[in-house]
């Protein structure tokens, strides 16, 4: 039991460790999948909506302190009375998701890791059997280091995550798992490749024959029977190739300019999802910016979810050089995790992305 029990702890701690750590990198993209579980549509507590970002925050630290705690040993009631608290309510959340399909993707890993609904809710059952097991045996759990030294670590990581959340908040996260990191072409994105696995979908075509039901399963073809058709169901037998960038477009009054913004040799894209929400204050300090890639010979757009009398009076208040487009919500929060954010593309090709802070870091040939 005692091998048994220490096996699990490590087990355990490495990955509450290791998923937390991955979220804390991007604490602002697992607030946004906590706004999901909160909208009316999932868990309807949209009270909870405006304290996303806080609670972010706070679970992800508190995940990865509680690793640190198991494997060094301090605390040991508290740790597994709260990795199984924890663990009680993510398996909750994943059986949810999964069984009403919610939510398809928990964010457990955040982008580095995607899971089905289903896997994250058996991964959670593997977790809550590993814990239990941590806590029968709780007894064998002994320290690894000192008393004052278990303090030490456990102050110390305290002290590494809260500066390290503190910087990827003012900034962007340092390690980029989204399919918009700089280097990436967006339309090599979008792109299917030759000979890619296609989704394999089975359609039970149901017809009356002689007075009785029959069922006949093809993929795809409508059968010749001699019967009257009644109905068909479609099941889904195989997911084909789904490219990491799909659904973006660059509209404006219902065209998508996407395709030749993208061959642009000379891109700046704006990026604020929401009008309503974004940091005004920056806009005087980005005209600015903007106005030197314009001398520079580079085209600018913004891209907003927003609607045209809120992008056009954004433009009147802080006498802004461009105009704005229109690009799906989920799309936009997903290429920056800033409000406003921006790009320099080549081509397709992000060259630079910054965070509303960082606009001084730009630079333009």
């Amino acid at each position: 039991m005692k091998y048994i029990v220490n096996f699990c702890r490590v087990l355990v701690g490495a990955l509450f460790i290791i998923s937390g750590f991955i979220k804390l990198n991007d604490p602002v993209g697992f607030s946004f999948k906590l706004e999901e579980y909160f909208s009316s549509g999932v868990l309807d507590l949209p009270f909870f909506e405006p304290f996303a970002l806080y609670i972010s925050v706070f679970v992800v630290i508190l995940e990865v302190l509680l690793g640190v705690m198991l494997l060094v040993g301090f605390r040991v009631k508290f740790t597994i009375w709260s990795l199984l608290l924890m663990i009680l309510g993510f398996t909750f959340l994943t059986w949810y998701s999964a069984y009403f399909n919610k939510v398809t993707d928990c964010g457990c890993f955040g982008d580095a890791l995607k899971l089905t609904p289903w896997q994250s809710f058996t991964k959670d059952v593997v977790l809550l059997v590993l814990i239990l097991v941590l806590f029968k045996g709780m007894k064998h759990i002994k320290p690894i280091v000192g008393s004052s030294l278990k303090r030490i670590i456990t102050l110390v990581a305290l002290v590494l995550c809260a500066l390290y959340a503190n910087h990827v908040l003012r900034h962007l996260p340092v390690i980029d798992f989204r399919p918009y990191k700089i280097g990436a072409n967006i339309e090599d994105g979008m792109t299917v490749p030759e000979g890619a696995p296609r989704p394999i979908h089975d359609y039970a075509w149901k017809f009356k024959v002689d007075g009785e039901e029959k069922i006949i399963v093809t993929q795809g073809d409508y059968p010749t029977v001699d019967g009257e058709y009644i109905d068909v169901e479609t099941t889904e037998v195989q997911k084909g190739y789904e490219p990491p960038i799909h659904d973006f477009t660059i509209e404006q009054d219902g065209t998508d300019f996407a395709p030749s913004l993208l061959q642009e040799p000379k891109l700046v894209m704006v990026i604020a999802y929401d009008l309503r929400k974004t940091h005004k204050d920056v806009y005087s300090e980005l005209r600015d910016v903007v106005n030197a890639a314009i001398q520079k010979g580079y085209k600018v757009i913004g891209m907003s979810a927003s609607n045209n009398e809120q992008s056009a009076q954004l433009i009147k208040d802080h006498q802004l050089n461009f105009g704005f487009y229109f690009t799906d919500e989920t799309a936009l929060k997903t290429i920056v995790r800033s409000n406003p954010g921006v790009l320099v593309l080549e081509k397709g090709t992000i060259k630079q992305k910054v965070h509303y802070n960082d606009l001084d870091e730009l630079e333009f040939d």
